[in-house]
Order: C-alpha cells, then sequence, then structure tokens
C-alpha cells in the first residue's frame, strides 16, 4: 500500500504524489486512508515551520492507502463539512499560525492533535462550503495540471539526455566508434569539459540579516530553503549587486543539507549564500545543462556527509566532468530541448500566478467578503 508521509505534504498545503512509499507491513484500520480524505502534518522539520499543521486531500490515485504518525488523519463527525471547503480553510494563514503557536520542539517541531483541533472556526452552510471549494478548486486543478505537465516534459528531456548522452544512440550513432576518454568510451569527436567550462558559476551573496523583511519590501532573496519549492519568501531592502541577480530560467543548486537542484520561475531575486546559480555557455542549452548536473549532484548528496549538515563546496563542482557532443550533433540537441525548457518556464510561471491569485482569493472567500450565495456556478461532485 501507498504510504503517506510527511514528504507528501507541500509546504503551505498541497500533495505531492512523489512523496509516498509502498509499505507491505501490519497496520491497524485507524491507519487506513482514501482518496478524499483530509490529512494534516503535525511534524516539521524546516528550521521556519513551514510544513506544520499544513494540509492536503488524498487525490483519487490512491483508492486505499496508510497515513504514518507523522501526520493526522482527520475523520468528520458530521455530514455539515464539506472536506474541500476545510482543506482550503487550513490553507490560510491563521491556522498556519495557530498550528506554529502550538508546536513545541527546537530542531523538529511536532504538534499534538489536541491542540490542532481547539482551532476554531466558523463553518458557512453547506452550498456556500461547496461554492467557495468549488471556485478554488478549480485553481488547484489547474495548478495539477499544470504540474503534470512540467513532469511529462521532464520525463521527455530526461529520457532524450539518456538516450543521447549515456546510451549514445542519437541521429548517425551507427557511423561513428567509441573511443576512450577519462569518463570511459565516448563517441569520437566529442570531448569530456569540466562544469565550470560551460558553464558560469556564481555563488551567493551573505546578505545582512538586519535587512530581511516579510512584507514585500525590498528584493526576494533565495534562500536554500526556497530553491526546493522554486519560490522565494524572503525579502530585503538592501541593494543587491548585478552579478547576484536570479532571473526565470537560471539553474540553481542548494549547498547544505540535501543538495536540491530547479530551474528557477520565481521572478527576479538576488542569490543568497550557500545557493549557487549556473548559467549555459558555448552553446549549451539550460536543459542540456540540468540533465548534465543531475546525476553528478545526485551522486554527491550520497556521497558527502557532515557533522550535522551535509556542505556542497566549490571543491566538489570543480570536480564535476561532462560529456559534450561535437558541433553538428549540439545543434541538433539544443533546439528541442529548448523548446521543451521553455515550455516548462512558463507552466512554472503559471502556477507562481495561479497560487498567488488562490491565496488573494482565500481570505476573502473565507470571510465573506466575495458572496458566493448567488454565483451561478456548476458545483463539483464533493467527493476529491
Amino acid at each position: 500500500l501507498p504510504m503517506v508521509n510527511l514528504k507528501c505534504i507541500d509546504r503551505g498545503g498541497g500533495f505531492r504524489p512523489e512523496g509516498t512509499k509502498p509499505y507491505s507491513g501490519p497496520h491497524k484500520d485507524r491507519h487506513v486512508i482514501t482518496a478524499g480524505d483530509l490529512v494534516i502534518a503535525n511534524t516539521d522539520l524546516t528550521q521556519a515551520g513551514e510544513v506544520i499543521g499544513s494540509p492536503a486531500i488524498i487525490p483519487q490515485s490512491i483508492s486505499m492507502g496508510l497515513v504514518s504518525h507523522h501526520l493526522f488523519a482527520v475523520r468528520f463527525r458530521s455530514a455539515r463539512v464539506d472536506p474541500r471547503f476545510l482543506y482550503s480553510r487550513l490553507c490560510a494563514a491563521d491556522f498556519k499560525a495557530h498550528a506554529r503557536g502550538c508546536s513545541s520542539g527546537t530542531t523538529v517541531l511536532g504538534l499534538r492533535a489536541e491542540d490542532a483541533l481547539n482551532f476554531e472556526l466558523e463553518l458557512p452552510p453547506l452550498p456556500i462550503q461547496n461554492r467557495i471549494a468549488t471556485i478554488l478548486g478549480s485553481i488547484d486543478a489547474l495548478i495539477e495540471n499544470n504540474s503534470w505537465r512540467i513532469e511529462i516534459l521532464e520525463e521527455m528531456a530526461q529520457a532524450i539526455y539518456r538516450e543521447w548522452f549515456v546510451e549514445f544512440r542519437y541521429p548517425g550513432h551507427e557511423d561513428v566508434p567509441l573511443v576512450d576518454s577519462e569518463l570511459g568510451p565516448i563517441p569520437e569527436g566529442w570531448e569530456v569539459r569540466s562544469l565550470f567550462e560551460i558553464a558560469e558559476a556564481t555563488f551567493g551573496f551573505p546578505f545582512g540579516s538586519e535587512f530581511f523583511n516579510t512584507a514585500g519590501e525590498g528584493t526576494p532573496v533565495i534562500r536554500i530553503r526556497d530553491v526546493a519549492k522554486n519560490l522565494s519568501g524572503t525579502w530585503t531592502s538592501e541593494e543587491f549587486e548585478g552579478r547576484y541577480r536570479v532571473e526565470n530560467g537560471d539553474l540553481l543548486v542548494g549547498m547544505d543539507g540535501e543538495f536540491h537542484m530547479c530551474k528557477w520561475a520565481g521572478g527576479i531575486a538576488a542569490l543568497n549564500q550557500r545557493v549557487v546559480r549556473f548559467r549555459p555557455r558555448h552553446g549549451i542549452g539550460r536543459y542540456e545543462l540540468f540533465q548534465a548536473l543531475r546525476g553528478p549532484i545526485s551522486d554527491l548528496n550520497r556521497m558527502i556527509v557532515g557533522t550535522t549538515v551535509a556542505h556542497l563546496g566549490k571543491r566538489h563542482l570543480e570536480q564535476i566532468q561532462i560529456v559534450l557532443p561535437n558541433p553538428e550533433i549540439q545543434t541538433k540537441l539544443v533546439e528541442p530541448l529548448e523548446s521543451m525548457f521553455q515550455l516548462e518556464l512558463n507552466l512554472r510561471t503559471e502556477i507562481q500566478v495561479l497560487r498567488e491569485t488562490r491565496d488573494l482569493l482565500l481570505p476573502r472567500l473565507i470571510s465573506g467578503e466575495i458572496d458566493v450565495s448567488e454565483l451561478d456556478i456548476e458545483l463539483a461532485d464533493s467527493s476529491v
């Protein structure tokens, strides 16, 4: 059975299907969950408490699964509650603040069930709940659809790269012999280059902590935890040099803990320390560079072990070597991969806009500032 655990919960709320793990051991009936159930994170390993209290709805793809002890499975005592509405309600800032305020722990936060249940909320009539859930659910559906399309693009790009650069089954490969290189046999005419030869690497700046704010004033700063979620939530009013400017399409790697990689789509931002930005050069495409980095960064994740936190340094990056094709093959590869990269970037930007729209609507719908009682909308089935 798929085990739904903490990795399935997105920061701020939402379900991440890639976080599930198969489980075949003994379990109790109360740990069984089905599609449409609501779960809430009761544990948080992030320094800023971004996961604690985050809710998620079990998707239709999981007809039956199990819930780990790091989550609450919410059971409803009344038919007067639409689980989709409650999910949206618990995504609001006041419940997140309640969850963080009730949590205990230093490095790992924990939330007790009774403290989560003490949260009070206004429950509108069921038809109003249905309407609010439908409005917000339609936005979530668009986000989910874009996320699915991104997954498909990533799988396609990975398959193309593996076929051409690992298996060496590129157009015309039958007539090209393999020759020895530092990385093993490669096609004749291809070469092995260091990472810093084919990409510009910029290491982040240690912005002064006294300038940070959460009021949206100044320039957003990308810290390590932002790389994992492809969004920047920290701001500074301090001016930053142009060399630390990050734009959509830049490739970022967080250099502490788990070495996350991302194709940045969070808009203009500044590069904070312990994050490195890569930009390809010499005709290398962005998706080609990203795929070339995936394997070495993954290997470093497994190899580098620190005392409490693993650290990725410049010396590790200098050891990365990448196979490059001859100019003819390079030209044939760049165009299709670059088109896929740009499409994925557009989808990620759309997701950001949709999230901002949802977050703007959420408090206004729940508070009644936007009256939905007279809206003529087609209600979706309440089972998610």
